[in-house]
């Protein structure tokens, strides 16, 4: 049974707030279930996208719910180092945006083949075991900013991956299944980080 990734947008001034040593309490209540949960109960399981607290909480965090991976982790593992794989095969402005839009989501340069990994940069205490890490990835308000002008030009040239993807990814074990497959979750990354940066909160995934 694998990790799996759980993504939440959110207002870094309210996250601020909270005291680092409660602030991984505090999300894995509103997600598991808690503060929020009876905003959950009972959904689609196959719904997808934002899900929202009830509207007499504070709407101050959202979860977002991948339809490509059924929120498991492993999926973007597997994408990250299909991006990993293809990046030498792929021209240098492409290469440098899509970088720029994947860096500390699912890729990390320094990183072959691991997901990329968030030491929580003093936003959450550090993990005493790094195999069981308490955050995958934490993306600051400016960081996701960037990340939302980079994928205004990533998608309209998605499809010139293709060839680079064929090459290094299809067929491998440990890679998405199709280039579809790959796109359709980069497509949701984009839908994550656009929506982050329109209102000006950052992103965390915890596990």
């Amino acid at each position: 049974m694998g990790r799996d990734l759980t993504v939440f947008m959110l207002d870094w001034g309210e996250l601020s707030a909270i005291p680092v040593e409660h602030r991984i309490g505090r999300l894995e209540y509103i997600a598991w279930p808690g503060e929020f949960g009876d905003a959950y109960d009972g959904r689609d399981e196959r719904a997808h996208g934002w899900l929202w607290p009830p509207e007499t909480a504070p709407a101050w965090c959202a979860a977002y719910s991948f339809l490509t991976t059924t929120g498991a982790h492993m999926p973007h593992v597997r994408a990250g180092a299909a991006w990993a794989d293809m990046r030498p095969l792929v021209d240098t402005p492409m290469r440098e945006v899509m970088d720029s839009f994947l860096g500390g989501l699912i890729w990390d340069e320094e990183q072959a083949n691991t997901p990329a990994a968030a030491g929580g940069g003093g936003v959450f205490l550090p993990a005493a075991d790094p195999w069981h890490p308490h955050v995958l990835l934490v993306c600051l308000p400016e960081a996701v900013a960037g990340k939302a002008r980079a994928w205004e030009r990533v998608e309209p040239c998605l499809e010139e991956l293709s060839g680079a993807f064929a090459v290094e990814c299809e067929g491998w074990s440990g890679r998405p299944d199709s280039f579809e497959g790959f796109v359709a979750l980069l497509r949701e990354w984009g839908a994550v980080v656009v929506e982050a940066a329109r209102r000006e909160w950052g992103l965390v995934g915890l596990p």
